[in-house]
């Protein structure tokens, strides 16, 4: 089974159509690399693989399961079931004493059998007799009550970013988005996040699994900014790393999250040929620890020196798909960033 499988694949916004039907599929172990002239939609694809857009039509899957879900007819009706009984419960809640003086207490007689059929008339006519302070206002509280929380439990469940990065998906971002005002270390264990188990009540009374989950954070942190080479800098603020450096601190941030697929958004954006040699060599080395990358880049050197595939869009659209060699000689990406020639056109 493919680790990523992107399925027609659109997304608009409002009457933009910034993807158009575009399906791909990556396989664990590869590098592959997604290029295209800018504004191609490089960016808007990414968005939808870690859940942030969801798709206008297609689907992502990540290891099987649907990235981000609309809501489905039966979801709708279950949301819709909830929020009913919710508006139920609290208006009986809300009448329980009203209630039982109206419909047993005053039926009830001592040694004489319960007139059932009186009581459950008197019941009914409670509500139907004066419905508006009985049943609206009360139904419309726990209607709306019991919708919201439906819904924010579906939203959980309909995999939205921190549900996808809980998966095995983290990515780097086109504008570097660090903590400038923390260390190099902090933002790498900030990255760390969704796999500690620490409570509020541990950290705050200082209880000994919060120092022992501390430790081990740390000295994962530190192995980390290692594998980066950016261990020597990890008490450094974040904002006085050089521009190269910045970007290795966000791909060490994304590998604390523990993922199977990592996302680059432009890695080598601004980096001089040093820099851009090593960054290949780092990425090689992730795929080489059992990691699937997926990158977005325009540096030539970088995606013809490390892809095993290359995946080409322009205008929303794929136009190619296959190894370097494949895609250098294809003439729809040669005219994709280099344009027609007069006597071609």
């Amino acid at each position: 089974m493919s680790l990523l499988e992107v399925r027609e694949l659109t997304v608009r916004f409002g009457g933009l159509v910034a993807v158009s039907r575009v399906s791909f599929q990556v396989q664990p172990g590869e590098i592959v690399s997604l290029i295209g002239p800018n504004g191609a939609g490089k960016t808007t694809i990414f968005n939808a693989i870690t859940g942030i857009h969801c798709s206008t039509e297609g689907k992502v899957c990540f290891q099987g399961a649907e990235i981000c879900r609309w809501l489905q007819p039966l979801a709708a009706a279950g949301l819709a079931a909830v929020g009913l009984l919710t508006a139920i419960v609290l208006t009986l809640l809300l009448n329980i004493q009203s209630l039982w003086e109206t419909a047993v207490s005053h039926h009830y007689q001592y040694l004489q059998p319960f007139p059932w059929d009186a009581a459950a008339r008197s019941f009914i006519g409670f509500f139907t007799d004066q419905p508006g302070p009985r049943v609206i206002l009360p139904g419309l509280i726990g209607l709306a009550l019991g919708l919201g929380g439906a819904a924010s439990v579906w939203q959980r469940a309909r995999r939205a970013p921190e549900v996808a990065a809980r998966a095995g998906l983290a990515r780097t971002f086109q504008n570097i988005r660090l903590f400038k005002q923390m260390t190099v270390r902090e933002n790498v264990l900030i990255g760390m996040d969704q796999h500690l188990h620490t409570k509020l009540w541990d950290a705050a009374c200082r209880l000994p699994r919060f120092w022992r989950e501390h430790r081990d954070a740390t000295q994962r942190a530190e192995e980390i900014l290692r594998f980066v080479g950016l261990d020597k800098q990890s008490d450094t603020v974040a904002e006085n790393l050089a521009y190269g450096h910045q970007r290795r601190l966000e791909i060490a941030r994304a590998l604390a999250a523990q993922p199977r697929l990592l996302l680059l958004d432009e890695p080598a954006a601004g980096m001089n040929a040093a820099e851009t040699t090593a960054l290949m060599d780092l990425i090689r080395r992730i795929r080489d620890k059992g990691i699937t990358v997926l990158l977005i880049e325009h540096h030539m050197k970088v995606v013809m020196g490390i892809s095993d595939r290359i995946i080409v869009l322009d205008h929303g659209e794929k136009i190619a798909e296959g190894t370097p060699p494949e895609v250098c000689g294809n003439p729809k990406v040669i005219e994709a960033y280099l344009g027609k020639s007069d006597a071609a056109a």
